[in-house]
């Protein structure tokens, strides 16, 4: 997977094709999740599923490694949103 940079705040991020069609700026280092229905946490696959988890479980309960979402963590997010 290819790394670029967040204009905005200077931190390296990835482009992940969501399974509806549209590119979505994740964090560039993965993260281990736990796949949880109705989970407080979001996670993007590397095959651009978008799933409810938790982050702090224990690690022999991880289902996997993803990708969190860039607007949740950019301090600059607001910067990018269209106006309405």
């Amino acid at each position: 997977m290819k790394t670029a940079v967040c204009k905005a705040c200077g931190k390296p991020i990835v482009w992940i094709r969501t399974t509806k069609g549209k590119s979505m700026p994740c964090d560039a280092n993965p993260v281990a999740y736990k796949e949880e229905r109705g989970g407080k946490e979001k996670i993007v696959t590397p095959n651009g599923e978008v799933i409810s988890c938790t982050l702090d479980a224990r690690p022999e309960e991880m289902t996997g490694l993803g990708y969190i979402s860039h607007w949740s963590t950019c301090p600059q997010a607001n910067s990018f949103r269209k106006r309405r």
